[in-house]
């Protein structure tokens, strides 16, 4: 399994995990060992198109990514 696709099912099922990616994801990635180019996947606009080509399913099955908005 790969390691964004392991970082994705801690955030499915780990409370902490996603406090951690919400407050600072880039912090929370590169802790997790995640490459450049995974976090800009998960960060880009086309999250979840992006996700789904880099772990190799099609994108209707992930849910979508959804980034928190600054709320400044």
């Amino acid at each position: 399994m790969s390691v964004l696709l392991d970082y994705l099912n801690i955030l499915d099922k780990d409370a902490g995990a996603r406090d951690a990616h919400d407050s600072a994801p880039s912090a929370a990635m590169t802790a997790f060992g995640l490459a450049d180019y995974e976090q800009a996947a998960v960060l880009s606009l086309n999250g979840t198109l992006d996700v789904a080509i880099l772990i190799g399913i099609c994108s209707n099955v992930l849910p979508s990514v959804t980034m928190p908005l600054d709320t400044y």
